[in-house]
């Protein structure tokens, strides 16, 4: 008796979940299965039989016509069927020959005979004047006679087809807008009735969140902000008890690709709560108000599954300013929907355990109605992974591949500064694939090298055909670059430069190496700009002529020049203003036409400096600029040690490898162009 208890303890602790039923209720996640298709099917089974008479019978038939065949004994019979039409049927042997050669005497359909011939008859009453008189000339001629039928039956599909296909058309139309209105075929908003349902996706004990905080790597500071709100979730007396409350909404802030949506569900799945997760497009739709039933119908959802967490992804799509861009008169539906989430967000408790986080790479356009305390509490920034959190999210996607000894996490963290986690996800992907392609056994460093490669600058072109010419032009722009990154104290130090094509236009690019650092001196953009200009002024310097291949130079230091004016205030004429947020909120400058003449002569004086002084500075290595071109025309590609071995080491301290990494930063050689 006690082994049998424990016996059925175990059974039941060892079940496993079931399966999650989808939106029809079955549990094997097929679709249900309706009984309004057999209707269908057994329809068209008997339209298609009675109809089957009538395909092919498209010849007509005259008197004369049937005069003749009567008197050769080719007619079966005549079936009048209407006040207008008669049905001739032609005997089976004299099918396939001769005048009836196009019918096919052993042709059937569905079993039943087919009408061969139709003929306009005029009046019933003319038909049998005609069939009398050709029956007694065929009796005298002791031929076989004519026999005629009255079946007005067997002309209903020609009767009624004609007012049942508009309905049915109709029908199926009506059928086919519902279903795509709904989110189709089979779904719970398949009929109208439920559009305004919600499209959230489920997550609970059946469809558990099996992500948790060490899926997620490089983002420590962020996870400690959101523990709290798992610890709520798993513990709420702790907080209630001393009379704090939970926040009720966390908004997720940061670029693309940073891991925003990853650690909503890391959440979920370590407070182990049902976790509704929907995009911030899904509530939006051609009809007006079904936005806003549908964010009704959310967080009813969510109130009967407390505790529980409600993700939007992308909220911007809802969560926009209310007022701009308005239109006269209109009605926005995005304003609805965001009226009711305001609604609902104060509407619901904070002890009902009901968190709201959502996401958003825009968090400027914003409604400020949203962002108040006791909606949106907290703002978690969510930023590009410095070297450890590249580290950390390199070792998480480099489980998954076998890789060589000499392949670390921090060697490629020092090589991807400013990636996020979806770009070394994949940087990873794209080295395996790559070392797959080559047949190797593990993937090693030179397999992430060619993937960071073609990453940055794009997939190389072995077979775009570059003249002589060219060829030397490109080499010298791009040593032009190296010799001033590595002669200019505050500038990038290189670390590889290539002349190898990659992209749609990139003929040849370099790679630097720069601190990690959060504010930027002016003396460092200025290099920066000098560095730029390398490529054009190595051009002048040696061909006494330049090409079109500075634009990529020429767009970068322009940006630059305009920011470090109009925006960082670092112009000593202009002055300490910053024209950032004016500029970007109104159509309108917010400066003067003579303010606008001074920061367009200062951002030309800035830039023709920074010219000349590239140029000085080339001139001055002009024996280290020829060796550097001469070496990239023979190998295309050189790394930091290539260029130590060519021009000595570079007379500047550079960045510890652990407080660096290398920003790629391309500088595409166009051709020219007219």
């Amino acid at each position: 008796m006690e082994n049998n208890s424990k016996k059925n303890k175990r059974d039941k602790n060892s079940e496993e979940p079931r399966p999650q039923r989808d939106d029809n209720g079955s549990g094997d996640g097929m679709p249900k299965f309706s009984f309004m298709w057999i209707y269908i099917l057994v329809g068209l089974a008997l339209l298609g039989i009675q109809m089957s008479r009538y395909m092919g019978a498209t010849k007509k038939a005259e008197w004369n016509d049937i005069e003749r065949w009567a008197r050769k004994g080719h007619i079966e019979q005549l079936v009048v069927v209407s006040d207008r039409e008669a049905h001739i049927f032609i005997k089976k042997d004299s099918l396939g020959f001769g005048e009836h050669k196009d019918f096919n005497p052993n042709e059937k359909k569905f079993g039943t005979e087919r009408f061969h011939y139709t003929m306009n008859i005029g009046k019933p009453e003319l038909l049998e004047a005609k069939v009398a008189k050709l029956n007694e000339a065929l009796t005298k001629e002791k031929k076989a006679i004519i026999t005629t039928e009255y079946d007005p039956s067997n002309n209903w599909v020609s009767t009624v087809l004609p007012y049942l296909l508009p309905f049915l058309l109709l029908l199926g139309l009506w059928v086919l807008i519902i279903r795509r209105m709904g989110g189709g075929a089979g779904g719970p908003g398949a009929q109208i009735f439920n559009i305004g349902k919600s499209k959230a996706t489920l997550f609970d004990n059946n469809t558990k969140v099996n992500i948790t905080f060490a899926d997620v790597a490089g983002l420590d500071e962020a996870k400690e902000e959101v523990m709290e709100v798992v610890d709520f979730l798993k513990n709420p007396k702790k907080y209630t008890t001393l009379g704090g409350k939970i926040p009720k909404g966390v908004l997720l802030v940061g670029p693309p690709g940073t891991g925003k949506t990853l650690l909503a569900k890391a959440v979920a799945g370590e407070a182990s709560v049902p976790f509704f997760s929907i995009s911030g497009s899904d509530f939006v739709e051609m009809f007006v108000g079904v936005g806003a039933s549908r964010v009704r119908d959310l967080f009813r959802q969510a109130r009967e599954k407390a505790p529980c967490i409600i993700f939007i992804d992308e909220i911007d799509a809802i969560g926009r300013a209310r007022g701009r861009g308005a239109v006269q008169g209109g009605n926005d539906e995005r304003e609805n929907t965001l009226n009711q989430l305001l609604v609902e967000m104060d509407g619901f408790p904070t002890d009902k355990g009901v968190i709201l986080m959502a996401a958003t790479n825009r968090p400027d356009i914003l409604d400020q109605a949203l962002m108040r305390p006791g909606r949106f509490d907290r703002q978690i920034g969510i930023g590009r992974p410095d070297l450890n959190g590249r580290a950390q999210i390199f070792e998480v996607h480099m489980k998954n591949i076998k890789t060589a000894p000499e392949v670390t996490a921090m060697a490629l963290s020092e090589m991807t500064p400013g990636f996020v986690g979806a770009d070394i996800a994949n940087v990873c992907n794209e080295a395996a694939l790559i070392a797959a392609r080559r047949n190797k056994k593990a993937v090693d460093m030179d397999d992430f090298n060619y993937a960071l490669d073609r990453v940055i600058g794009g997939l190389e072109k072995k077979n775009k055909i570059i003249s002589p010419e060219e060829k030397k032009i490109i080499a010298y722009h791009e040593a032009g670059h190296a010799i001033c990154g590595w002669f200019l104290e505050f500038a990038h130090p290189l670390v590889k430069v290539t002349i190898v094509p990659r992209g749609l236009a990139a003929l040849g690019y370099a790679q630097y190496l720069p601190k990690e650092q959060y504010i930027t001196r002016k003396e460092k953009l200025i290099d920066d700009i000098c560095m730029t200009l390398g490529g054009r002024a190595a051009e002048s310097v040696v061909f006494d002529k330049i090409s079109t291949g500075a634009q990529s130079d020429l767009d970068h230091i322009t940006r630059l020049s305009y920011e470090m004016i109009v925006n960082y205030g670092l112009n000593e004429k202009v002055g300490n203003v910053s024209y950032y947020s004016m500029l970007s909120e109104s159509y309108n400058r917010p400066f003067s036409e003579q303010t606008a003449y001074i920061i367009d002569q200062e951002v030309k004086i800035m830039i023709d400096e920074q010219y000349i002084r590239a140029k000085d500075l080339l001139r001055d290595k002009r024996k280290e600029l020829d060796a550097l071109a001469s070496a990239l025309l023979e190998k295309e590609v050189l790394h930091r040690s290539d260029l130590e071995e060519l021009i000595g080491k570079r007379p500047f301290t550079d960045p510890l490898p652990g407080e660096s990494a290398q920003v790629p930063e391309v500088e595409p050689l166009m051709p020219d162009e007219e």
